[in-house]
């Protein structure tokens, strides 16, 4: 029987503009060194303050990508 495995790592992008475009930023960033990712779900949005006002956006992203055995002996 054949499947897939695949892992899964949290990361958090960063934005002065949106979520989207944190969420896009961490995933950009992510993509660079992986292979294979698959999945990006978004586990939490918050945001910075200062002077009572949103500086910067944040997106925590779980991100899967797949497991390649012969890569990781």
């Amino acid at each position: 029987m054949s499947g897939s495995v695949y892992k899964v790592i949290e990361v958090v992008g960063t934005s002065p503009d949106s979520w989207e475009a944190a969420a896009r930023n961490a995933i950009e960033a992510a993509t660079a060194t992986l292979e294979d990712c698959r999945i990006a779900e978004v586990v939490k949005m918050d945001v910075r303050l200062e002077d009572n006002k949103i500086v910067e956006y944040r997106t925590r992203l779980a991100l899967s990508f797949k497991y390649h055995k012969e890569l990781a002996d």
